[in-house]
């Protein structure tokens, strides 16, 4: 009997786009995500992009704005968007700020008396949603890509850095690269995880880079950045990635997008460009 619940199903360019929720064990409540599968999916088991959303937003926010389910289906890759944080966890706060908190669980186990108890995000991304996407779907789990958007960028960059193998390829837009070094992250992590910054670098994608001896994914990394993104200099610091990518001889493409700023027009303009991206890396010559 499947331990998923279908919420809504509906078709979409020859493929299916369905809507799920399940009772988690690690963040001990309901747990929503969606998932779109290609028409190659009714007939074999297919890659996947994990997408990892922004602040405030939901397993919604990446299928109804981004627009990446047409090439996907040509692509045959699946689409897998997690919910943002735990909901309904009650904890005193949660829901007081929207960088903190409710949709903005920063993809990390939290530390903290409070947030520990439900906030496990990475735990349940990688021990029980991927397992999950496995044996509940027909999903490749040896061909899955990871990617994401701001704080969803951060999950991308430092979950693929935590957890070596699990991921065939990786990208990112306007990603939070240096989340020890910036106000989203640094009040989000001495919440989650406490005061001592120290603590706090395995969840840094820069610290993280820095800290391996040879390059991590030797077929390249894509991160896209819009110039006239207004987080840009104080949250984001792409620059900082870069140069520990480079200091290790980690292949990185960062491309800085003229014009373009942190919102979705941003992502739809080039999610075609990242899934084929993926695609190169996460299906057979």
């Amino acid at each position: 009997m499947s331990t998923l619940e279908l919420l809504d199903e509906h078709r979409c360019f020859g493929g299916t786009m369905r809507f799920y929720q399940h009772e988690s064990r690690e963040i001990g409540l309901p747990m929503k995500f969606s998932v779109f599968l290609p028409p190659a999916a009714e007939k074999k088991a297919v890659p996947a992009m994990l997408w990892l959303a922004g602040l405030t937003c939901n397993e919604q926010t990446f299928m109804f704005k981004a627009g990446a389910q047409r090439k996907a289906a040509e692509l045959g890759i699946a689409l897998v968007a997690p919910d943002t944080s735990p909901r309904n966890a009650n904890v005193p706060g949660e829901a007081d700020d929207w960088d903190f908190g409710v949709g903005a669980g920063f993809y990390l186990d939290a530390t903290q008396l409070g947030w520990s108890k439900h906030y496990r995000m990475e735990s349940w991304l990688i021990s029980e949603l991927l397992p999950l996407l496995g044996t509940e779907l027909p999903i490749d789990l040896q061909r899955v890509g990871m990617s994401g958007h701001s704080m969803g960028g951060h999950g991308a960059l430092t979950l693929a850095l935590r957890h070596p193998g699990l991921f065939r390829s990786l990208s990112a837009f306007a990603p939070i690269c240096s989340p020890s070094k910036c106000p989203w992250g640094t009040k989000a992590f001495r919440g989650y995880l406490g005061p001592n910054e120290h603590g706090w670098l395995p969840y840094d994608a820069t610290a993280l880079m820095l800290s391996k001896r040879t390059a991590p994914f030797p077929d390249g990394i894509l991160i896209d950045q819009g110039t006239s993104d207004k987080f840009l200099e104080t949250q984001l610091m792409p620059g900082l990635f870069e140069a520990a990518c480079l200091s290790i001889r980690q292949p990185l493409a960062l491309r800085r997008r003229e014009g373009y700023d942190h919102g979705y027009f941003f992502i739809a303009s080039f999610i075609d460009e990242h899934l084929k991206f993926h695609a190169e890396r996460l299906t057979p010559a």
